[in-house]
């Protein structure tokens, strides 16, 4: 009898372990989902709006109807009605936006131990409901994650894969013949597009072409191994769709040189030479509002080319200090990420072999100007789009995204001009404007809904929340996201993020590990 009831406990004991480790997987779709009496902050630059009714059809946008005005009791005749099998979601004194578009997404990274799933969490409890890839851990792994997302197996943002040229080949690709067929068998597997490193120029000229002939999209890093003979202009000329970072851009706007002044003992393979003299770049660069800047941005805008800066992930170059104590790192990062981002010779972005205040002063010099240009690029209707880069020095996942809308912000960006960078501008550089970036009837039920006024202040939007003082003389955390809703599926942002945290807790047991600043010893 004893062991009879000890198995039943054992049963019981394992059936609640399983409910806890279960993933918050959503609820819905529905047939029919009423968000009830929002606010909307659309994402073509229109100011919110509300009361609204947003009545979703099977994933499609049916009707997005003013309910009332503001301080004023709303009349249910004049509401949606609820069919039978339908949900409703009460949102009164919320505001609702569409999904944001994460322009520059790794999925992990085996180095930094970063899997899928714990990405995918800290991207959707931030709001981020679609995602570019460019260039992962191969075409294959991206895209059957691709798959599993569209179909809603797993809690991700939509995937879109574009692939690292030359990723899979088994040798180099060294003629533009080759360069040719690469770009068609990966178009056959079934991604996205391409994302570039730079290469020679008949390389670049003959993959970009081929691309384009495909209908396929393409990003590029301008690495400064090749960026001496092929820079952004020459890449947007051939029919590169985006830019990522800066690289490349200002050898573009060069008036009295050719290469960046480097130092006679640089190494590229040196993290600090690499990213120290990357800070001395845009001084060497055109001044603002000369003849030349003028000349590369107008020509850029003219070709309909993205710039996708990803202010965040150099950030620690100008305030190490701050992005190493971030408050989120204790709870959300992994011990293998934290030891991925530690100053080495070899980890990529782990760059601070003596990093100081002369190489943050250069760094801050660096950011005034490359956001004066990209910020009088929108001013000039041309799209910035906002992408994050996370996994690499010190800037996590989710949390790196909301960064880059405040950095964005810092740059001259109206918040309104930062929501439609996150959305619209992302999904017409995806080429999915038909379907998501705006609140608009027809399109994919994607939306973020938080309790505060994002545009008031964009760090309601981190998971950790913003900081306020009540009338009552009381510290509180207010915001973060409430819900993240993707493909009418509506997730609880905050229980994302909490698992997370366990994920992180757990690793940590596991290691018996606690985060330290780098070079502090017991």
């Amino acid at each position: 009898m004893n062991k009879k009831i000890n198995s039943f406990l054992i049963l019981i004991l394992c059936c609640n372990l399983s409910i806890l480790a279960q993933s918050n997987e959503g609820d819905g779709p529905f047939s029919q989902l009423i968000i009830r009496g929002v606010t909307l902050i659309n994402g073509n630059g229109a100011p919110p709006m509300g009361p609204v009714d947003i009545e979703v059809v099977n994933n499609r946008i049916k009707s997005i109807k003013v309910v009332g005005y503001p301080g004023v009791a709303i009349k249910d005749s004049d509401r949606p009605q609820l069919k039978g099998g339908g949900k409703e979601l009460n949102c009164e004194g919320m505001y609702l936006l569409p999904g944001f578009v994460d322009m520059h997404g790794h999925i992990g990274g085996k180095a930094q131990g970063a899997e899928p799933d714990y990405v995918f969490k800290l991207w959707m409890a931030h709001g981020i409901t679609t995602v570019r890839e460019p260039s992962g851990r191969g075409v294959d792994f991206t895209l059957d994650l691709k798959r599993k997302s569209a179909k809603n197996e797993i809690v991700a943002p939509r995937i879109l894969a574009y692939t690292g040229f030359g990723q899979g080949s088994d040798v180099t690709i060294s003629t533009p013949e080759m360069a040719r067929e690469w770009v068609r068998n990966n178009a056959k597997k079934g991604a996205d597009g391409i994302k570039l490193f730079g290469a020679p120029p008949e390389i670049m000229t003959a993959a970009l072409d081929e691309n384009k002939k495909l209908g396929l999209r393409s990003a590029c890093h301008h690495a400064q191994l090749n960026v001496a003979r092929w820079n952004v202009l020459n890449s947007a000329r051939a029919g590169l769709t985006s830019m990522e970072h800066w690289y490349g851009l200002p050898e573009a706007l060069f008036e009295d040189r050719t290469v960046q002044d480097y130092p006679l003992d640089y190494n590229y393979n040196n993290e600090q030479d690499r990213f120290e003299e990357a800070g001395k770049l845009w001084q060497q660069a055109a001044k603002p509002y000369s003849e030349h800047w003028n000349k590369v941005m107008d020509e850029l805008i003219s070709l309909d080319f993205t710039l996708d800066p990803t202010f965040n992930i150099y950030e620690a170059s100008r305030d190490l200090q701050r992005a190493r104590r971030a408050e989120w790192h204790e709870d959300y990062t992994l011990p293998s990420l934290w030891d991925f981002y530690q100053p080495s010779k070899i980890s990529h972005g782990s760059y601070w072999h003596y990093w100081g205040t002369e190489q943050e002063v250069a760094w801050k010099e660096n950011y005034k100007l490359w956001m004066t240009f990209v910020n009088e690029y929108k001013n000039r209707g041309g799209r910035v789009t906002t992408g994050s880069d996370s996994g690499f020095i010190f800037q996590l996942y989710g949390f790196a995204y909301i960064r880059e809308m405040e950095l964005l912000r810092e740059a001259g960006f109206h918040p309104l001009e930062i929501i439609r960078s996150a959305t619209l501008n992302g999904a017409e550089a995806l080429g999915m404007d038909d379907q998501i970036g705006t609140v608009t009837v027809g399109k994919l039920a994607d939306f973020v809904v938080v309790s505060e006024n994002p545009l008031e202040n964009l760090k309601v939007l981190y998971g950790t929340g913003a900081i306020k003082l009540t009338e009552d003389n009381e510290v509180v955390r207010v915001g973060g996201v409430k819900y993240t809703i993707k493909d009418g599926i509506i997730y609880d942002a905050k229980a994302l993020l909490q698992e997370v945290k366990q994920m992180v807790d757990a690793e940590k047991k596991r290691l018996n590990y606690q985060i330290k600043q780098p070079g502090i010893q017991e």
